[in-house]
């Protein structure tokens, strides 16, 4: 079973699991999906926790111990994991495949980790496992309005259209500290009216951009956003290098996707390189707006900053940066300059 990290709560009102695999890329839905389970399954009588960090100093033998307390006097357990930033790699995945058959209907066990890929869904470790499965990635652009209102009104506020707005521009990437400033912001205006005036005098920014969300919005062609979003990382200090790795591993996939798509369909092309549903349409639209000729000049302009980062440490990359973000994103051909 699959459920989104906002209809937890509702959930466990109506169904318990002897498993939960709370996996996504957003820290504040893994930490309240997590303490939600915990708290549910304290009210159900699971009185003793055991929490273990799954890394190469892991002692498995104490993970199965936890499961043959079987005695009339134990207390239920809760069993929690905590997988590494890398992932469930083979030898993990080994070691939850032999741990399924040890679980009980006096053992809760909750699985947290950021990343969990399509072929794992259906590894035998994952279905072995059972349970619920809590999709806790951060909302995207598009959705984040939603959110915001969801979050408001679980709050007791309600903001106009502008203040979601501003709220969304404001914390983007960084939901915890949207979480913060609607606490405060309830604090603030106990009448749970919020505009734009409000919000703008009683927070700051606090959104945060990561090298992920600048990829998105180039290969979705929105260049205003790029460009904000690369401003951002500038002054938060990122590395140029980690930009011009991360962009140029989704040119070359570009290039060989349009090398395909002389004898195949996009949906064809699409599921070949296993892109994930929710990143079709920005694939798509890449494909759709970037020639071969184009594609071709900027991975040409992209290495050259990648030599004038490695060779010329006085001059700024940044400004080239921007020019490649701007070729990519916008809908006409743009320039191609050299370092």
């Amino acid at each position: 079973m699959r459920i989104f990290a906002d209809r937890l709560s509702e959930h466990l009102t109506k169904q318990w699991h002897h498993c939960f695999l709370l996996f996504g890329n957003e820290p504040l839905f893994v930490q309240e999906s997590r303490d939600a389970v915990i708290r549910h399954a304290k009210q159900l009588g699971f009185e003793e926790h055991h929490r273990f960090s799954v890394d190469n100093s892991l002692d498995w033998n104490e993970v199965y111990d936890c499961t043959q307390a079987l005695s009339l006097f134990s207390s239920k357990q809760i069993i929690e994991l905590s997988m590494p930033e890398t992932g469930v790699n083979a030898s993990i995945a080994k070691q939850l495949a032999d741990i399924a058959p040890t679980l009980h209907e006096d053992i809760v066990l909750i699985i947290t980790g950021t990343k969990l890929t399509r072929a794992q869904e259906s590894a035998k470790w994952f279905k072995a496992l059972g349970g619920c499965l809590v999709s806790c990635n951060t909302p995207d652009i598009k959705q984040l309005p939603q959110w915001v209102m969801r979050r408001c009104r679980a709050n007791q506020l309600m903001p106009d259209g502008e203040a979601v707005q501003l709220l969304c521009q404001w914390h983007e990437g960084n939901l915890f500290a949207l979480s913060q400033s609607l606490e405060k912001l309830g604090l603030l205006y106990p009448d749970g009216q919020l505009t734009l005036l409000r919000v703008q005098e009683s927070l700051s920014r606090h959104n945060h951009f990561t090298v992920f969300h600048w990829v998105d919005a180039v290969l979705e062609g929105k260049p205003k956003r790029a460009h904000r979003v690369l401003t951002q990382l500038e002054a938060e200090g990122v590395e140029a290098t980690i930009l011009l790795r991360t962009i140029q591993k989704e040119l070359v996939q570009l290039g060989k996707m349009q090398a395909m798509l002389a004898q195949s369909s996009l949906g064809q092309v699409l599921d070949q390189f296993r892109v994930w549903q929710n990143k079709k349409p920005i694939y798509s639209a890449a494909l759709n707006r970037l020639s071969p000729e184009k594609l071709r000049k900027n991975i040409q302009l992209l290495s050259a900053i990648e030599v004038q980062v490695k060779t010329q440490y006085e001059q700024s990359p940044w400004p080239y940066l921007q020019q490649l973000s701007l070729n990519l994103s916008s809908a006409d051909s743009g320039l191609s300059l050299q370092p």
